[in-house]
């Protein structure tokens, strides 16, 4: 097994090069199409990554990962799955692609809010409606007695 190449992007100028030695790969059988070969070929893939650990990540992206990537974590291992074809290489191939995707997208540092302010039609349509609600909360009330 090759390293990971995750290409370069706004979290990760240079990209990053996972060694091979720090994935961890399974095979098990995929459920689906197969023929006769379904029950006796290990097709699906499960491509983990321990974050917590993994040499190729500076703390300051490994903060961002960790952070960003917590709901689909392990404890901080990321896996991948993927049965989507019939071979195991084509398997081994597109769950390395997934990896590389999901680092590259968690790596992006967050833009922060640019604070803007209400338009004075905004301003103008909120008053109103408002105005217009206390008129029919005031005509719910009982008229007057005499």
């Amino acid at each position: 097994m090759d390293d990971l190449h995750v290409a370069a992007g706004p979290g990760a100028p240079h990209g990053l090069r996972i060694p091979a030695s720090e994935l961890q790969e399974r095979f098990s059988h995929a459920s689906g199409p197969g023929g006769q070969g379904v029950n006796t070929t290990d097709s699906r893939v499960q491509l983990s990554l321990d974050l917590a650990t993994t040499s190729a990540l500076t703390p300051t992206q490994r903060a961002r990962a960790l952070a960003r990537l917590a709901p689909r974590l392990s404890g901080t291992t990321l896996m991948v799955a993927v049965a989507t074809q019939r071979s195991q290489r084509q398997n081994r191939a597109e769950a390395r692609d997934r990896l590389a995707d999901l680092l590259r997208d968690a790596l992006i540092p967050a833009t922060p809010r640019r604070a803007t302010r209400p338009t004075l039609g905004s301003r103008r349509r909120r008053l109103d409606e408002k105005r217009r609600r206390g008129e029919v909360k005031r005509n719910r009330s009982r008229p007057p007695g005499d």
